[in-house]
């Protein structure tokens, strides 16, 4: 009988919103408050919460978890896409 070893890697998403438009800055910031609350009244683990600008006309808001709190937070936020961090 062969005894298979399994080893856990816990990695890091980054879960992201995208804010299009003049005003996609000022959606992402306030949008990553939002994810503060959240984060904090649900006591849910995080890395980041932020807001990048990527262009004139594009931000985003993010948070990174580890991939086992992901679920959590994909189900009750419904991020636009995410990606490894």
């Amino acid at each position: 009988m062969k005894l298979g070893i399994f080893v856990f890697m816990n990695r890091k998403l980054k879960l992201i919103w995208d804010f299009k438009g003049e005003d996609g800055l000022e959606t992402a910031k306030h949008h990553s408050i939002h994810l503060k609350e959240f984060s904090t009244a649900e006591n849910l683990h995080y890395y980041e919460i932020n807001h990048t600008q990527l262009n004139e006309f594009h931000a985003i808001a993010f948070v990174t978890v580890d991939e086992v709190d992901m679920k959590t937070y994909r189900d009750a936020l419904i991020p636009h896409r995410g990606e490894l961090a």
